[in-house]
């Protein structure tokens, strides 16, 4: 499945979307910044980008310390708001995998934030684009937003679904039952990437 999707042009799949500079983009789980970087050198918009691993977020805000469209937050978005522990293990990091033996003093305390309390607080009322890579997180996000009807105020929603978390398939099924109620699939390669565009 991910030969098929980078012979299907991958890079075209992830970066084609209707933005305008007045769209708001969402990239929830920013890692070193590269999606928020490529979408924005094709399609200058405001881009928020979420990434809660401390030395994570401290190289995105370097990078776009100079670039007043691109906002980087200290924290992930999630379907309640606590403090987690996230294995650090670059860009694979994740709060649910078990750490290994001496690698727990090499991972970090990190703020989840409920995503609707971050919308409201802000104001936003419309997201032209979620892109949401975040290491089994993702279900308790789309489980978040579905039941709270925010998915409505969402465009695009560009997610991989990760397999290691528990009931995964049964899971991401239930999430795309879900989510056909509002969008509609414009691609998807299983457990690699795939795209829901909301009903016109």
């Amino acid at each position: 499945m991910v030969r098929k999707w980078y012979d299907d042009g991958a890079d075209r799949l992830r970066y084609s979307f209707p933005l305008e500079q007045d769209s708001i983009v969402l990239d929830v789980g920013g890692f070193k910044g590269q999606y928020a970087s490529d979408l924005f050198a094709r399609h200058p918009c405001r881009i928020h980008v979420f990434e809660p691993v401390a030395k994570m977020y401290a190289g995105i805000e370097e990078r776009f310390r100079q670039n007043d469209w691109i906002s980087p937050h200290p924290i992930g978005l999630g379907g309640t708001t606590r403090q987690v522990y996230i294995v650090d293990r670059g860009d694979g990091s994740s709060l649910f995998k078990d750490a290994r033996p001496g690698e727990v003093s090499g991972g970090n305390h990190a703020d989840i934030v409920d995503v609707k309390e971050w919308l409201d607080g802000e104001g936003i009322t419309d997201v032209a684009l979620m892109k949401i890579n975040i290491e089994g997180a993702e279900y308790e996000l789309i489980e978040r937003l579905c039941e709270t009807g925010l998915q409505t105020r969402i465009g695009h929603i560009l997610v991989q679904f990760h397999d290691f978390v528990s009931d995964a398939d049964q899971r991401m099924q239930s999430l795309q039952s879900k989510l056909r109620k509002s969008h509609e699939p414009t691609f998807q390669y299983r457990f690699v990437w795939e795209c829901w565009s909301r009903r016109k």
